[in-house]
């Protein structure tokens, strides 16, 4: 049976990817049949640009991207919103008349996540690990949430410094460090976030060692399989108020849907609780 909204998502290790179900279950509430395929490069035995480049050509109305190509995909979309070109990572992607157009969902999404656990509640200073694709979106996230003080680290360093860089022209005001030391940078914070896939599966381990954490008031780890990896447990230990890379999933996948559905509405409550079911009731 031909389904009403053909999608997918690129990346590696997303064999625990719950986007599929997400849009499916969306798709449910609205009366459509969704398909959401996981297409992934190695496997398909293809690069990056072919498996994009294939989706388009069979028909796809649009894809999730994630880990590692939300960068690469820039060079094959048209992206409307200057400030998504401003954060140079691109999470969604619509296939239309006129060519791709690229979006950013981690971007609105991690705002309405972080939100809704601490509503106007300021930032404070921020250590944030990882630069990376996830990384740029939540950088800007944060200084549309007003961060002030925002610390960067990443092995890659000249990464971190062009995000720097993108980050002091579109915000003149915010200081932004570079730091080689995550437990360094973390001392005085009043957040830290992880953006590295450390503490997913297939990656496990913890961005930061417990003791850095102490003091901190709030953490934000991106990763969601697990929903509760080390990082957040030990911020729990610290007496840190804790948001799930879950919670972005969340956002970011009801941003992206409204996209894809040409903003068909959802009963989030029931989307939410629907996820959160056991696997066998949610199918």
């Amino acid at each position: 049976m031909t389904p009403d909204l053909l999608l997918g998502l690129i990346g590696d290790n997303i064999a625990a990817s719950r986007s599929p179900l997400l849009h499916v279950l969306a798709g449910r509430q609205n009366g459509k049949r969704v398909q959401y395929d996981r297409l992934v490069p190695a496997a398909l035995g293809k690069d990056f640009a072919a498996v994009f480049a294939g989706a388009a050509a069979q028909g796809y109305r649009g894809l999730n991207i994630t880990y590692p190509y939300k960068e690469k995909v820039v060079a094959h979309v048209t992206v409307p919103d200057p400030q998504v070109r401003a954060v140079g990572a691109v999470n969604t992607v619509l296939f239309e008349p006129g060519g791709p157009m690229g979006h950013n969902t981690d971007y609105s999404g991690f705002i309405a996540a972080y939100r809704g656990l601490r509503g106007d509640a300021p930032t404070g200073a921020v250590l944030m690990i990882g630069t990376g694709g996830v990384g740029r979106a939540v950088a800007f996230g944060l200084v549309a949430l007003g961060v002030q003080d925002l610390r960067l680290v990443d092995r890659d360093r000249a990464k971190a410094s062009a995000l720097a860089a993108d980050l002091q022209r579109a915000a003149p005001q915010l200081s932004v460090q570079i730091a080689d030391c995550a437990e360094t940078a973390a001392s005085g914070a009043q957040g830290v976030v992880n953006c590295t896939p450390v503490g997913m599966v297939g990656y496990g381990g913890t961005p930061l060692a417990r003791g850095a954490l102490a003091g901190t008031q709030w953490v934000f780890d991106a990763v969601y399989t697990p929903a509760e990896t080390q990082f957040l447990t030990d911020a729990r230990a610290q007496g840190a108020q804790v948001l799930s890379g879950w919670e972005l999933f969340f956002w970011q996948g009801v941003h992206a849907w409204a996209l894809f559905s040409g903003g068909l509405g959802l009963d989030l409550a029931r989307l939410r609780a629907d996820l959160l079911a056991p696997a066998e009731d949610a199918v």
